[in-house]
């Protein structure tokens, strides 16, 4: 029943996220935290950020990397599967009447219509990790008091080197990376 269920889910999030894997991180929120709650906010920033650091689409490696861990390497594949199912049909069909009607204005005017909805999803999807990382909850109202200094400065900072340096975003990654593990290290030790 598991993998009908993650196959379901992700069959979903396919054939509903327009825009690429940011548009859909909202319906996958959706699905492993509300739906289906496999995974609690943590556990899903924590795959997310994974998802986002390994090579390939964001909305796919998040599916193989939810479907690993609610039902093991069956569930990695049900669960891209049921992730690319979708996609894969829609594009097809998609590319051949895109190609056939093209020059309608209509279907320039469907294109144009879509823009503001797929930004509005990726917005989302960022005010959701936003909150989650600085407050370790997405919900509102926030209490400034559960604030997460921490993250707060990493955040200002690698926002401030990433807009004003223009530096690769890689590079502000390990940053980062290094600065939490040191932080971590020292915080055990006192």
């Amino acid at each position: 029943m598991i993998y009908l269920q993650l196959f379901w889910s992700f069959f979903q999030v396919g054939l509903f996220s327009f825009g690429g894997g940011y548009a859909a991180l909202p319906l996958i929120q959706e699905q492993v935290l509300e739906v289906h709650p496999w995974l609690s906010s943590t556990e899903f920033i924590d795959i997310l950020t994974i998802s986002q650091m390994t090579p390939g689409p964001i909305a796919i490696n998040t599916a193989t990397f939810v479907g690993t861990k609610i039902a093991g390497m069956p569930g990695a594949i049900v669960a891209t599967l049921g992730c690319v199912t979708p996609s894969a049909i829609l594009v097809l069909t998609l590319a051949t009447l895109y190609y056939k009607y093209k020059g309608l204005s209509m279907v320039q005017g469907i294109i144009k219509g879509l823009r503001p909805a797929v930004v509005a999803l990726i917005a989302s999807a960022g005010l959701s990790i936003l909150l989650t990382a600085l407050f370790n909850d997405d919900t509102f109202p926030i209490h400034f008091a559960d604030l997460n200094w921490v993250a707060f400065v990493l955040f200002l900072l690698s926002l401030v080197i990433l807009r004003k340096f223009k530096l690769n975003p890689i590079y502000i990654m390990l940053f980062a990376g290094a600065l939490g593990v040191l932080y971590h290290f020292l915080t055990a030790f006192a």
